[in-house]
C-alpha cells in the first residue's frame, strides 16, 4: 500500500491481490481479484469466465460455498475406512474395504445426508506428512465407488497430514473437497511437529489443475498441542487460513467426539469472511447450538456407542439428518 500527502489529501492505492475463485463448472476458467474494503477489511470476488474475461458475477467465498454445494449448510457424515494395506491392523481386501465403505455411504445417503467424507482412521499409528503409494492406490479406488455409487458431496482426508496425496485422491475421483491440517501456523500432534502446507499444497493443486477442490482447513486442531503459538489466538490462526487462501476453515474440541466451544465457533465467525465448519462433537441433541455455521463434520456420534470405531448407527444417523433439516426454522 502506497500513500501520496498533497496539502491535507492522502491518496490510497490498494494493490490488486489474486486468489483462485472455484467455479462449478471444471471447463471455466476463473479467477479471482480481491480489492482490500477499506470500512470492513474483506475482499469482494469477481468470477470471470473464459478467454473473454468479462465479469459474469460477483461472489463472495460464503456466495460461492452455497452455490458450490447448493445450500447455505452441509451436512457431512464420516466414512471411516477399514486399516488399509500395509498398517498394522490391516486384515480385509480392497474390494471388502469398498463395498463396506459404500454401504455406509447409502446409509447416510438414504438418511438425507448431502455429503460424506473419507477417512482412513483405522490406519494407526500415523505416518506424519505422507503416505505409501499403496494408501494413496486404496483411497482413490475407494473414494471413486463411493463417489460413482451414491452421488454426494465427497471429501477426503488422508491422516496425518498426507495433505498433498489427499489432494490427489479428490483430483482423481471427482470429489469435492479436502480436509487438511497444518495449512497455517505449526502445531504438535500425536505424529511429531506439523509445519504449514498452504504454500505447498496450493501450487499443487494449481499444477494438478485441481481448482475445483475446495481446501476446507483445521485451525488450532484436535489431538494437538498448541503451545507454540500460544500466543497466536484462535481468531488469528483462521484469519491465517484465510490470508493463505483456505476455502473454509474447520473449529474442533480438543479431542475426537468432544464438542466444540460455542465461544470459539462464535469468535473465529466473526473473524473470517470465509465458511465456519464444525469438525467434532456434533450431535443431534447439540447442533442447534451451532446454527451459525456453515458446516457440521460427524463421525462417532452417528456410530453404535458413540465411538468412532463402531459401525453406523442407523437411527442415530436418521435422527441427525433430521436435527439438521430443523436448522432452517431456526434461521
Amino acid at each position: 500500500m502506497a500513500g501520496a500527502l498533497s496539502g491535507a489529501v492522502i491518496v490510497w492505492i490498494f494493490p490488486e491481490y489474486r486468489a483462485d475463485q472455484y467455479c462449478r463448472d471444471r471447463t471455466v476458467s476463473a479467477q479471482r481479484d480481491s480489492i482490500l474494503d477499506i470500512a470492513g477489511g474483506r475482499g469482494w470476488w469477481t468470477c470471470t469466465r473464459g478467454e473473454e474475461s468479462e465479469v459474469s458475477s460477483v461472489l463472495t467465498p460464503l456466495s460461492t460455498f452455497r452455490e458450490r454445494f447448493g445450500a447455505s449448510r452441509l451436512l457431512i457424515g464420516v466414512l471411516h475406512v477399514g486399516a488399509l494395506p500395509g498398517t498394522p491392523r490391516a486384515c480385509d481386501s480392497i474390494g471388502m474395504l469398498i463395498r463396506r465403505t459404500a454401504d455406509e455411504a447409502q446409509v447416510y445417503r438414504d438418511a438425507g445426508f448431502p455429503a460424506v467424507v473419507i477417512e482412513n482412521m483405522h490406519d494407526r499409528p500415523y505416518l506424519k506428512g505422507r503416505v505409501g503409494p499403496e494408501i494413496t492406490a486404496a483411497m482413490t479406488a475407494i473414494a471413486s465407488e463411493v463417489k460413482r455409487q451414491s452421488g454426494l458431496v465427497l471429501g477426503v482426508q488422508v491422516l496425518a497430514g498426507a495433505n498433498r496425496e489427499a489432494l490427489a485422491i479428490a483430483h482423481a475421483c471427482d470429489a469435492d473437497f479436502v480436509r487438511v491440517e497444518g495449512f497455517a501456523f505449526a502445531h504438535v500432534a500425536d505424529e511429531g511437529l506439523i509445519e504449514s502446507c498452504a504454500g505447498e499444497l496450493l501450487r499443487y493443486r494449481r499444477a494438478l489443475g485441481a481448482d475445483r477442490v475446495q481446501v476446507f482447513a483445521d485451525i488450532k486442531k484436535k489431538h494437538s498441542a498448541h503451545a507454540i503459538t500460544a500466543d497466536v489466538s484462535l481468531e488469528e490462526t483462521a484469519r491465517a487460513a484465510e490470508f493463505f487462501l483456505a476455502d473454509a476453515v474447520i473449529v474442533t474440541g480438543i479431542a475426537t467426539g468432544v464438542e466444540a466451544s460455542g465461544e470459539d465457533v462464535n469468535a473465529v465467525a466473526g473473524a473470517v469472511s470465509i465458511p465456519v465448519l464444525i469438525g467434532s462433537g456434533v450431535t443431534p441433541t447439540n447442533v442447534a447450538r451451532f446454527a451459525g455455521a456453515h458446516g457440521y463434520i460427524v463421525g462417532s456420534a452417528m456410530k453404535q456407542g458413540g465411538h468412532w470405531s463402531n459401525p453406523l448407527d442407523r437411527g442415530a444417523v436418521g435422527a441427525m439428518a433430521r436435527a439438521f433439516a430443523a436448522l432452517d426454522d431456526l434461521s
